[in-house]
């Protein structure tokens, strides 16, 4: 039977915590405008002294700042968001010395660390084997079917190939999927293999280019603009496949985030970026596993916005997943040079990693 990593709250009633000096905050000034000094947050819990007492802030993500509310709750906020008279924790250290502690190991079992200091392929690259990685993958994603959310972080790759787009709807179908993000790519060149057999203008199983081709995928988004919407261009062509087309059918909610060099785009792209990261935002705060696929732009912005815990309702304190999974090792590396040090990051090819996992779980 699946079971989680067991969280461990620090134990307060260490001196370092019972001698520590209440958080201290200030007033935001100027709207969207931190004050000095002004604590930045990670993907790790923390938790700030407020009257005495250690509160962890429940919902996290990096590089924003914690609002200490009238009540004495806590939100996290970015900074642009940040209004006049917001009380602001300020303080720069994280051991406790100003009312912060930063708790990094909350679902490190002790008993898993070894002694021995040197060890061989710690890193993760193309040589390293994944075995494991797949089959706590897999009895991941059937235990979140059940009892979690499960979002998914695509790049377009996926719509190149017709077993890829076959897989991820057969996921779709099979409650795998609780949301999706990606760009306006992805639900172009998708819904273009739905409609062309394509994508830019290449057969999406042989990979023969068709001629005219280059002209498929505009065609789909002019035609997609002119029904107003996807659901309705999905409804007026009769589209019957693909990633879009299923999670349109299955109701599965979808943020389609721009980029400066996207063509059309689709009309549900948001072309705002800040408005785009507030949506993705809202989508991630929902997830307890995030699997990030062949994006390197939106796997590093969502890894950003994901914290490694959320507290669920009973207060339980339990792990957030992160994956990320690209055929460059420069990808997924990038992601843990950012800080995201709880992902778990395998290097292959997208296809191929899909086409394991639906064959793992018996649902294709």
């Amino acid at each position: 039977m699946f079971t989680f990593p067991k969280y461990r709250e620090p134990d307060f009633h260490q001196e370092k915590f019972e001698k520590s000096p209440d958080v201290k905050w200030e007033k935001v000034a100027q709207k969207g405008v931190a004050p000095e000094n002004f604590h930045s947050t990670s993907m790790y819990p923390e938790y700030f002294k407020i009257d005495g007492k250690w509160i962890l802030a429940a919902q996290s993500r990096m590089d924003s700042s914690v609002v200490l509310g009238d009540d004495g709750s806590l939100k996290v906020v970015e900074n642009r968001n940040l209004e006049v008279g917001d009380k602001v924790i300020v303080g720069r250290t994280e051991n406790a010395e100003e009312g912060i502690y930063l708790h990094s190991r909350g679902f490190e079992d002790p008993e898993d660390n070894p002694d021995d200091q040197f060890v061989f392929r710690q890193g993760r690259s193309r040589e390293t084997s994944y075995a494991r990685d797949y089959d706590r993958l897999f009895e991941l994603l059937n235990y979140e079917r059940e009892h979690g959310n499960i979002l998914w972080v695509m790049g377009p790759a996926f719509a190149f190939d017709a077993d890829a787009r076959a897989a991820m709807q057969a996921m779709i179908e099979h409650g795998y999927v609780d949301g999706l993000m990606a760009g306006n790519a992805l639900a172009t060149h998708d819904l273009e293999g739905a409609q062309f057999h394509t994508a830019l203008g290449q057969d999406i199983y042989t990979q023969r280019s068709q001629p005219n081709g280059h002209y498929h995928h505009l065609d789909v988004i002019n035609r997609v603009r002119r029904s107003g919407s996807i659901p309705r261009f999905i409804e007026d062509y009769q589209i019957d496949n693909g990633i879009i087309y299923s999670c349109v059918k299955n109701e599965i909610p979808i943020v389609l985030t721009g980029s400066i060099r996207d063509d059309g785009p689709l009309p549900e792209v948001i072309g705002d970026a800040y408005e785009g990261q507030t949506q993705m935002r809202k989508m991630v705060s929902k997830a307890t596993t995030v699997i990030c696929l062949a994006t390197m732009l939106h796997t590093i912005a969502t890894g950003n916005m994901t914290p490694s815990y959320k507290v669920l309702e009973d207060g339980t304190v339990r792990p957030v997943f992160l994956y990320t999974v690209d055929a460059d090792e420069f990808v997924v590396n990038k992601l843990l040079d950012r800080g995201s040090l709880s992902a778990t990051t395998i290097v292959t090819n997208v296809q191929d990693f899909i086409m394991l996992v639906v064959k793992g779980l018996g649902v294709l």
